[in-house]
């Protein structure tokens, strides 16, 4: 009796293993591809800086079908489709910025940019969608629900959120050579059509990222679709590609409007453009500016790398004793070649590569 009792145990004990494995078995096969990320993601700055590459699809095209028409219908789409019905709840983050694109002696065309906000954690995002370009760009993941008090820690719970990257971009540049940022602006205007789809200001960066080669095909693209600014902070876009062509996109008078760069290198910070409006924010928008350009003019219109992350350091904003600065990012849009570094540290700047087809 003994002996049969224990081999009903073994059976159930069995039958329990056995049921486990194929539940492990399927799970790895149906989130290989969002494991196979999370396994890739790691620290590369204890100020809270991250790294990690993006395997399959994230549903971008899909996306593209119905867009949102505000930041509850993006964390539903992101829920659904890659965080597999953990919920997410965008932060909205913005402030002073800036940026710039500038040649180097050689000739090639680099893009920096500055972000400057209160404390926010980066993830450098490697992408790579079957239906568009591979590309690198710069999440804020504070806009994932991450903080100072809460960052990936390595484990799969932890880490989860992270899997939101590719619709939270706030600069990059893809295999093409082009590459876009955002930065916030005191007002923009803009046109709505019910007729076309509605992107908000990071899916928009994924839409050029992923489609566009050219900074002409960029903004046919954005002029294809409506958008609305997360939490209504409202921006421009500074768009440039590896022939060195560059423009602001600004929303005016519910138009999209572009500046185009009247020299060789183009600027941008926190206050509107067009047609020579300039209108800012009250803060250190033009200054930083100026800093910008006096430097490149003292250069004779040339930067080098080490010049080029040099002045993004020195124009990252103090606000009293607090430093914005949260990272830097400078982008080769001829050759691929990147560096970036968090909170003006400049002793450790990670360099990477993005192998280019331009």
């Amino acid at each position: 009796m003994k002996q049969k009792k224990k081999k009903i145990v073994l059976r159930v004990i069995v039958g329990i293993g056995i049921a486990l494995l194929i539940i492990i078995i399927v799970a790895l096969v149906l989130f290989r591809n969002e494991l196979r990320s999370l396994m890739s993601l790691k620290k590369v700055d204890d100020y809270g800086m991250y790294q990690m590459t993006y395997y399959g699809d994230y549903g971008f095209d899909d996306f593209l079908e119905i867009g949102a028409e505000n930041d509850t219908d993006i964390e539903a789409f992101v829920t659904k489709r890659l965080l597999k019905g953990l919920p997410i709840n965008l932060g909205v983050t913005g402030d002073g910025c800036t940026a710039f694109v500038v040649k180097n002696k050689n000739g090639d065309f680099l893009f920096g940019r500055n972000f400057d906000y209160l404390y926010a954690p980066s993830l450098q995002l490697y992408t790579a969608p079957n239906n568009g370009y591979a590309s690198v760009s710069t999440v804020n993941l504070s806009f994932a629900g991450y903080s100072e008090d809460n960052l990936p820690s390595g484990s799969l719970f932890d880490d989860f959120l992270t899997l939101a990257a590719p619709f939270l971009p706030f600069d990059g540049m893809n295999e093409k050579g082009l590459a876009i940022t955002v930065l916030a602006v005191p007002e923009a205007e803009v046109p709505y059509n019910p007729d076309k789809i509605t992107l908000n200001t990071t899916t928009a960066i994924r839409l050029v990222l992923d489609k566009a080669a050219t900074v002409e095909e960029a903004i046919e693209l954005l002029k294809q679709y409506n958008i609305y600014f997360s939490g209504g902070i409202e921006c421009h876009y500074l768009i440039a590609d590896a022939s060195g062509h560059s423009v602001i996109v600004e929303y005016v008078n519910q138009e999209l409007c572009v500046v185009e760069a009247e020299d060789e290198y183009q600027i941008a910070s926190n206050f509107i453009a067009y047609d020579g409006l300039n209108i800012g924010e009250g803060f250190t928008e033009f200054e930083r500016y100026d800093k910008v350009q006096n430097a490149i003019e003292a250069n004779n219109g040339i930067l080098e790398a080490g010049q080029a992350v040099q002045l993004l350091a020195d124009v990252g904003i103090f606000d009293g004793n607090i430093d914005k600065l949260q990272w830097s990012v400078l982008y080769n849009l001829t050759t691929g070649y990147g560096e970036i570094f968090a909170n003006r540290k400049t002793n450790n700047i990670i360099g990477f590569n993005l192998d280019m087809d331009n």
